[in-house]
């Protein structure tokens, strides 16, 4: 009995694997945002344990250089 149950799952095994010879790739649209770029982002709680999130860009702060005398 136990044979004919290793046998059957390797079949079902088979036979999932044979439904999609190539595998599906999942690729985001939008590309990732720079390292330069900076946004501001907020989320709202929903019912049912979910969050809405919405995010904003930001202008970047100027960066301040200094320089010692000597």
């Amino acid at each position: 009995m136990r044979r004919l149950t290793t046998i059957a799952a390797l079949l079902l095994a088979a036979a999932a694997s044979a439904c999609a010879p190539n595998p599906i790739i999942a690729r985001d649209p939008v590309p990732a945002p720079g390292p330069s770029d900076v946004y501001a982002c907020a989320s709202r709680p929903l019912p049912l344990n979910a969050f809405t999130t919405g995010c904003r860009p930001v202008p970047a702060a100027p960066q301040v250089v200094l320089q010692s005398r000597g």
